[in-house]
């Protein structure tokens, strides 16, 4: 290549990019430019450079232009302009490849106040599409805001020589990425920015990690230095600019405005009075933070050393006035996530609760769950903080919100573990006893109505009983239990919270809350007038309604699961599942939502339970086709799990099935219990992601309770074979 462009004056190929960079990842684009100055035959030129490559497998991001051109592009490209920054000669007439990246220089420092906007403009989208990788558990290494990008945005600022060059701490995040973002491409065999979960371990153990969570938490805490070192770039820019303004260009703002205690606003940004004592205050770092969440406004990074600095020791327990600050804080919604994020990392967040720092980066291995378990925890309360209304307890709902999970790797149960924790912390921030037992209890207990709405008969009376119970009789406990589900599920992921898991958790409480006023449990009907209509028509029907599909035909062994399996062959998951006999018909109601598109149309259905009953359709051979082409090569579920609960339903035996989810799933589970001689009386379906909990209602032959260890032994049995086929 070399020796074809030796010969030529004014040609140059030219590296951008990564390669001029010096970057590439081993599966990533090589980013070349072909430099002319109008020459007629450098198509042809082009084209030996081009298919050399192209033959050799190359990812090939590729352009011809003049000096002119190039420069003009990158006027009104942004990712151009940053390409040519770094634009580096690779063969031919190396003084065409310089002058192009001085130029590329030159014009990006004359613009330099439209980049900083334009860079700023760019991350602001980022972030919307693709989040933030410090918080992430799955993170986009590239595009994230913290990311690869945004080290390429603080090298313009530096050439433009509105900030500082990159530092030891910045450079050492960058670092990492690159090497991890590497390590994914060879494990993928691909290009791929997305950190997946099925790959993390395997890049921990080449990149001397101790685990895959040693590594997120790195991760993590490269995208917070990035972040981090970003913002407080434009941020100080945009000050500078400000203030070079002539007087009367410049906004009208006052000097100092008073936010709090101690605390006022200066140049867009909270800082501390000149009155202030941050020694002798413990309580100034949590009002400087909830002015900020209450003001919009940024904490200045000086105040935040000068707290540091001081650092003073808030007594224990806290004072009243600490205590207002932190709910004050956390009252402000999301307004309340920067300043909790800038305490986090000034480190002042853990001297106040020590706690935190088990937390802080901590990845989570659902992968129903988009966020690190601080993060999490943050979004959690600033959703809590939009149902203040909804309790009589606002600073209690708001303080369980921020601590529900903070159990989170210290034991199997991260309720009960939390729960121990956060009565700690209660006590230690002033909540009386009384008062701590309700944030403890709430932390306990955070997940019984999305568990038990998704998993229990609502109308069987004791789903109710067993909530009450639980509560012991709190209406108030009650009432943050139902705004903590809904504020914890928005925060885990859209996997994790729908409307129809928000009305069945209403619906729960409702009943629970007229439980513990005396009113009479609520009876309803188990079927409608329509579906009661099917069963007296004496044929199979199908009902479609809405997100509800009804199957009426003579009551008969299998029906159950021929009916689950033909749902599951039109590609519907199956929510809920009741059972009801009728003049020797039996109506198996299903709550269904399809994987793609809409629903299917109910004569196909009709026709295609007709040949499953008739035992005319391989159902279990469709099913294997469709999950083997939907499941990925990468899909690994843990061992399935089989767990029974006497007492929880009134006149049935409930056994869960907690397993990897797979299209035919319920097909070949409802086969197993039916091949047990169970008869399943209802059965409700709770799927997050790639994990679904399956219980069914389920009596023998006689109608009796399944009590027997060794006929339970055999229905465990037959239950994880079931699950495993689908792995």
């Amino acid at each position: 290549m070399a020796d074809l462009l030796a010969p030529r004056p004014n040609l140059a190929l030219v590296a951008v990019g990564s390669l001029g960079r010096g970057e590439v990842a081993p599966y990533g684009d090589i980013d070349l430019v072909l430099v002319h100055d109008g020459q007629s035959d450098v198509g042809s030129v082009a084209e030996s450079v081009w298919y050399p490559l192209w033959d050799a497998g190359v990812s090939l991001d590729h352009s011809v232009r003049t000096l002119p051109e190039a420069l003009s592009l990158a006027e009104s490209d942004l990712a151009v302009a940053l390409g040519l920054l770094v634009a580096r000669p690779v063969a031919g007439d190396l003084a065409v490849g310089d002058e192009l990246r001085r130029e590329a220089r030159t014009a990006w420092r004359r613009n330099g106040v439209r980049r900083v906007a334009d860079l700023s403009a760019a991350a602001e989208e980022r972030v919307r599409r693709f989040g933030e990788l410090a918080f992430l558990v799955e993170p986009d290494l590239k595009q994230c805001l913290g990311g690869l990008r945004d080290v390429h945005a603080l090298h313009g600022l530096a050439v433009a020589q509105l900030a500082d060059p990159i530092g030891p701490s910045v450079a050492a995040a960058y670092r990492l990425l690159l090497d991890v973002r590497g390590e994914l491409h060879l494990g993928a065999g691909r290009a791929l920015d997305r950190l997946v979960h099925h790959q993390q371990a395997e890049i921990a153990a080449a990149l001397d990690f101790p685990d895959a969570d040693a590594l997120l938490r790195a991760v993590s805490d490269a995208g917070r230095t990035i972040t981090f070192t970003w913002d407080m770039a434009v941020r100080r820019i945009d000050a500078e600019e400000s203030s070079r303004r002539p007087r009367w260009r410049r906004r009208a703002e006052p000097t100092r405005r008073p936010l709090a205690d101690g605390v006022v606003e200066q140049g867009k940004e909270v800082v501390l009075a000149r009155d202030a004592d941050p020694g002798g205050d413990p309580t100034l770092a949590l009002r400087v933070a909830a002015a900020a969440a209450g003001s919009g406004l940024p904490v200045s990074p000086f105040t935040l050393r000068r707290l540091v600095e001081s650092r003073p020791v808030l007594p224990v327990p806290w004072p009243p006035a600490a205590r207002d600050a932190l709910v004050g804080l956390l009252a402000a919604g999301h307004g309340a996530i920067a300043p909790l994020e800038a305490l986090d990392r000034s480190g002042l967040l853990v001297s106040m609760l020590p706690e935190w720092e088990h937390v802080r980066c901590r990845p989570q291995r659902d992968p129903v769950h988009r966020f690190t378990v601080d993060r999490h925890l943050m979004e959690t309360a600033a959703n809590a903080a939009e149902r203040v209304r909804d309790v009589s307890r606002p600073d209690l709902l708001l303080i369980a919100a921020l601590l529900h999970d903070v159990g989170k790797g210290l034991g199997d149960d991260h309720s009960r573990e939390g729960a121990l924790v956060a009565e700690r912390i209660a006590r230690r921030i002033g909540l009386s006893a009384a008062d701590a037992a309700l944030v403890a209890g709430a932390v306990r207990h955070h997940l019984l109505l999305p568990d038990t709405a998704t998993r229990r008969d609502l109308d069987d009376p004791a789903t109710v009983a067993t909530v009450a119970k639980a509560v012991d009789g709190s209406t108030e406990l009650l009432e943050i239990l139902a705004a903590l589900a809904e504020a914890d599920g928005l925060a885990t992921g859209p996997a994790a919270w729908s409307d129809w898991k928000a009305s069945l958790v209403g619906d729960l409480a409702a009943r629970t809350r007229g439980a513990l006023h005396g009113a009479p449990p609520e009876v309803t009907p188990r079927l409608t007038p329509d579906q009661q209509a099917l069963a007296r028509e004496g044929a199979i029907a199908v009902m479609v309604d809405g997100g509800e599909v009804t199957v009426a035909a003579p009551d008969s062994a299998g029906l159950l699961s021929r009916a689950a399996g033909v749902l599951a062959l039109h590609h519907l998951d199956v929510r809920a599942a009741s059972i009801t006999t009728d003049l020797s018909f039996a109506v198996d109601v299903f709550t269904v939502s399809p994987r793609f598109g809409r629903l299917p149309d109910p004569e196909l259905l009709r026709a295609d339970l007709r040949q499953a009953l008739a035992g005319r359709l391989p159902l279990a051979d469709r099913l294997a086709v469709l999950e083997q082409r939907y499941r990925s090569a990468q899909t690994r579920f843990p061992p399935p799990r089989v767990l029974w609960f006497d007492g929880a339903a009134t006149d049935a035996t409930v056994v869960e099935l907690r397993a990897g989810n797979s299209l035919g799933l319920l097909h070949r589970v409802t086969v197993a219990l039916e091949s047990c001689g169970l008869d399943v009386r209802s059965a409700r379906i709770s799927t997050q992601g790639s994990a679904v909990v399956d219980a069914f209602y389920v009596v023998d032959a006689a109608g009796r309770l399944v009590t027997d260890p060794d006929r339970r032994a055999r229905v465990e049995a037959a239950l994880v074979s079931a699950a495993g086929e689908g792995d």
